[in-house]
């Protein structure tokens, strides 16, 4: 018999048997019982107090049942099978909301109707004699059941490649048929090609005879072209002459050319001067300071004697210690980005996520008052139904994350956005979060590091 505690619906009911609290579950619950069970236990949660409920589930009472479901649902499981008080107060829940069912079940008569997976889940709370078979009934018929969707899927899927099948013999009916045209036409093609072929060999013949009547006739032009040649040599050795005759006149030429030129240059370095005079009477009027700039001082590098986030890390204070960040925050030009939900969730869990928001982005206008860095607040925003209205406080950038992109993507774009060298620190719990900004160049810090910080302003 299953004992409820005293005022609680359906407490010591006499219709339940004395034997059904010894029998025990031999296997593990069939998923699809535990799913009907957790969403059984989710519906009833909401109607018990704080108190009613184990330590452990406390913290989900303000839930809604689908949130109940998807985050405590292991939680609920477990304490539905080691707390019994638990289990009887959900199931008088149950008894309030279907008393048919429950009392079928305690009669050992289920509805013949009723789904299997909800009469085994209600057993499984309710506990009537025979409440283990009506499980073990349930998860095989859920079995069955999957088994017979994966036949019908199995035959659709046949069905669905006979077609192709079907549509493949077609195409190579077509395919044989398009191959057998274009091989006629390629029969063709080397009927022609094959006649062309005997009278390219007669074009070679008559070409042959060609060639031979014009290598006779190159003989009698070479006969030619020798007399010609030492008709050519007696001009050169006169043109050698001449050009000789021509060399020493250029060279009478050339003197005479060196002889101008000096007064060329001379009229050429006047104006050199002038233009120089002129650049400096311009340099004077227009007060041009030397240049102080040089290339060298436009590579970036860390200069002797300046502090980067990495070199904090060296002095000789704990990771959760405020003063580190302090540190971090003096910096030159120091960029805070926060993980918001990370810190919220961390600091204060059961508020409200409005009031956790607004708690926060208020300590962060006052820390950005009292260090001067600049700060960005990220929020997860892909499961917001609508924009959130909020008024950023004075010193603070807040920015919730696009539909497709979570919160941890955009702190890594922040941080990427960032010109190296810059001192970044990065306020997240999250290890894959810490992991990535480091590597970028940022310093991750815990958000409990933040949380004592605020806690001092």
């Amino acid at each position: 018999m299953v004992d409820r505690p005293e005022g609680e619906p359906g407490a010591q009911r006499d219709d339940v048997p004395e034997g059904a609290a010894d029998e025990v579950l031999d296997r593990p619950l069939p998923e699809g019982v535990r799913r009907r069970v957790v969403a059984l236990t989710a519906e009833s949660f909401g109607a018990l107090t704080v108190a009613e409920l184990p330590p452990p589930l406390r913290q989900y009472a303000r839930f809604t049942p689908t949130r109940r479901a998807k985050f405590a649902g292991n939680a609920m499981a477990a304490a539905l099978e080691s707390d019994a008080v638990f289990r009887q107060r959900i199931a008088g829940k149950l008894h309030e909301a279907q008393p048919e069912l429950a009392a079928a079940l305690e009669h050992g008569t289920p509805p013949a109707a009723a789904d299997p997976l909800d009469v085994a889940a209600a057993a499984y709370v309710l506990r009537p004699e025979g409440w283990v078979k009506l499980v073990a009934a349930a998860g095989e018929e859920a079995q069955r059941a999957r088994a017979e969707r994966a036949g019908e899927e199995a035959e659709r899927e046949l069905a669905r490649l006979r077609e192709e099948l079907a549509q493949a013999r077609g195409e190579a009916r077509t395919e044989a048929d398009r191959i057998r045209v274009d091989l006629d036409a390629v029969r063709k093609e080397n009927e022609s090609l094959r006649r062309k072929l005997r009278s390219a060999l007669s074009d070679i013949k008559r070409g042959e005879a060609a060639v031979r009547k014009a290598e006779a006739a190159l003989a009698e032009e070479r006969d030619r072209a020798a007399t010609e040649k030492t008709t050519a040599d007696s001009e050169v050795r006169r043109l050698k002459g001449r050009i000789a005759e021509a060399e020493t006149a250029l060279e009478t030429s050339r003197r005479s050319a060196r002889e101008g030129r000096s007064v060329e240059d001379m009229r050429l370095r006047l104006l050199l001067d002038t233009v120089l005079d002129a650049a400096q009477g311009l340099r004077r009027e227009l007060a041009l300071p030397p240049a102080n700039v040089h290339p060298a001082d436009t590579v970036e590098a860390v200069a002797p004697g300046r502090m980067t986030p990495k070199d904090i890390a060296t002095r000789a204070l704990s990771e959760m210690d405020p003063a580190l960040l302090d540190q971090l925050l003096a910096l030159p030009q120091a960029h805070l980005v926060v993980d918001g939900y990370n810190v919220t969730k961390t600091g204060y869990p059961t508020m409200p996520l409005e009031k956790q928001r607004l708690r926060l982005l208020g300590g962060l206008a006052v820390l950005a008052a009292q260090t001067g860095a600049e700060m960005t607040c990220v929020f997860d925003g892909a499961e917001l139904a609508a924009p959130v209205l909020l008024a950023p406080p004075r010193g603070v950038r807040v920015l919730f994350s696009k539909p497709g992109v979570t919160a941890d993507e955009l702190i890594r774009q922040l941080v990427r956005a960032e010109p190296p060298g810059r001192p970044v620190v990065v306020v997240s719990t999250d290890r894959e979060v810490a992991d990535g900004v480091a590597k970028a160049g940022a310093r991750p810090v815990a958000s409990a590091l933040l949380l004592k910080r605020l806690a001092r302003t």
